[in-house]
């Protein structure tokens, strides 16, 4: 057996072992930290929970700071909207889930966070 073969062999070894005994094997494996309870809060003003809207529309909210949040981060159906602008443009029609949750400047999350459904026509 070749050398880089074998030690593939053993990092996977390693992977199962640390995937078995919960302990992480390899650094990117980390778990998230907590939420952190700051006093922040998260308010969608806009749509509202249950609404329906068209394929693009805007999505107001409003942060209000505690000890750490900075800034906001919004996900659609799960995934984070890297450099959200607030505006959904082009989406399909159906049911989605928008969730807004405050982040401090180091981008962990804050507990503020709140989630409502939308259907777009």
């Amino acid at each position: 057996m070749d050398v880089m073969r074998r030690i593939g062999m053993v990092g996977l070894g390693i992977a199962f072992v640390g995937a078995l005994s919960g302990v992480p094997a390899f650094a990117s494996d980390k778990a998230a930290s907590p939420p952190v309870a700051d006093g922040s809060k998260i308010v969608i003003t806009a749509p509202k929970d249950g609404d329906k809207v068209s394929h693009t529309f805007d999505l107001k909210y409003e942060l209000t700071k505690g000890s750490q949040a900075a800034h906001a981060h919004v996900y659609l159906d799960d995934q984070y909207q890297k450099g959200f602008k607030g505006t959904f443009k082009d989406l399909p029609k159906g049911p989605h889930k928008i969730t807004v949750t405050g982040a401090t400047k180091d981008h962990d999350l804050v507990e503020a966070s709140q989630t409502i459904h939308v259907e777009v026509q």
